[in-house]
């Protein structure tokens, strides 16, 4: 029996840009990074602002690479700032869209992936899904507890990229993904963690409450952070910033550029080693802190997200962790290929979507 063709466009939009693929099954027929004057974007006033602009920029570049939208089975979009979802496939559909356009819980680039999603499939009449909002949110109760009863631990992390190299791991390592446990460490802008157990995350470290990272402070003491915000030499906007876009590798080393800190290192330049390796350091701690949620049972360690094709960063790593459990690096993250494979899965029907209901 012939294994029957899915045509997927999968549509990642970012602050300065829009990245669009076409997928035939598993195999991708044409991406396209589409750049947006900055001048541009800044005379629009919200990002749903900016949604025909960017709907024609894709379908310029549809026609440029003679794709038509009648030979789509789906649309794929990255799922934006909802209200707390579970993982997997939720159907784009009008309330959903409102929500985006008239109250989003952010003003964020990834609101649009949805509604990009929902307008150029409705012109076909083909079905539009987001897949693993960035707001996924399974914590167990357990793991929300924060000891300051005002604050609650919420999931935060890179469930995209996670998920996909996660499901493809129990893949090749021939198992079922409900019956593993994998810690995964997702390291680009901030580094996040999670631990994932009968085929949910069940517990994350966020980029605020583990490792510094390339952009981000990461966990810093508390009565320290408290003095900092008091000192007068902060406000909130500027107190903030400095926690993320001027914590990390920023602080110490001026540059959120892995490379130039491992150019530093190989010339001599050993505050930069200390610094770096200090990083690696901290995202092992926090690998090691997720272990417990699974009494120690872990099957496999993994290393993913850009800093994972840094040979020092794994190389440090691992030595520290894999005691726990054997450690594999993906380096990188698909988040056009993620979303093709999951929407692939529902049309398939290997994965059922859940629909969105508006709070």
């Amino acid at each position: 029996m012939m294994e029957k063709i899915y045509k997927i466009l999968s549509i990642n939009p970012g602050s300065t840009s829009t990245k669009i693929a076409v997928y035939e099954n598993e195999t991708e027929l044409f991406h396209k990074t589409v750049l947006h004057d900055a001048a541009q974007l800044a005379s629009y006033e919200s990002m749903v602002d900016q949604l025909q602009m960017r709907k024609e920029a894709i379908l310029n570049c549809l026609q440029e690479a003679d794709f038509s939208l009648t030979e789509l089975a789906a649309v794929a979009g990255r799922g934006g700032k909802l209200p707390p979802l579970q993982q997997g496939a939720y159907k784009i559909d009008k309330a959903m869209v409102d929500f985006l356009t008239f109250r989003p819980i952010d003003d964020h680039a990834s609101n649009l992936g949805a509604i990009l999603a929902y307008e150029l499939a409705g012109s076909t009449g083909i079905p539009s899904y987001i897949y693993d909002a960035v707001v996924v949110d399974e914590l167990e109760e357990i793991a929300r507890l924060t000891g300051v009863p005002e604050l609650t631990r919420k999931a935060s992390c890179h469930v995209l990229n996670m998920r996909a190299v996660a499901l493809k791991m129990a893949k090749k390592l021939n198992k079922d993904f409900r019956d593993v446990n994998f810690i995964v460490s997702h390291m680009g802008g901030g580094i996040t963690a999670t631990v994932i157990s009968g085929g949910r995350m069940i517990d994350v470290l966020t980029d605020e409450e583990g490792p510094f990272s390339p952009e981000r402070a990461g966990r810093v003491p508390c009565r320290q952070l408290v003095d900092l915000c008091f000192s007068g030499q902060h406000n909130r906007a500027s107190a903030t910033k400095r926690m993320r876009g001027q914590g990390g590798l920023v602080a110490y080393l001026g540059t959120n550029n892995a490379l130039e800190v491992e150019a530093k290192i190989n010339n001599g330049d050993k505050y930069a080693e200390l610094i770096y390796q200090g990083m690696a350091y901290q995202a092992a701690k926090g690998i090691g802190e997720l272990a417990p949620v699974v009494k120690g049972k872990v099957d496999c360690i993994i290393l993913t997200g850009a800093l994972a094709y840094s040979p020092l960063i794994t190389g440090w790593i691992t030595a520290r962790v894999a005691f726990i459990a054997p450690v594999e690096i993906v380096a990188g993250e698909n988040e056009l290929e993620a979303l093709a494979y999951g929407v692939l899965r529902v049309l398939r029907g290997e994965e059922q979507a859940h629909l969105f209901v508006a709070p």
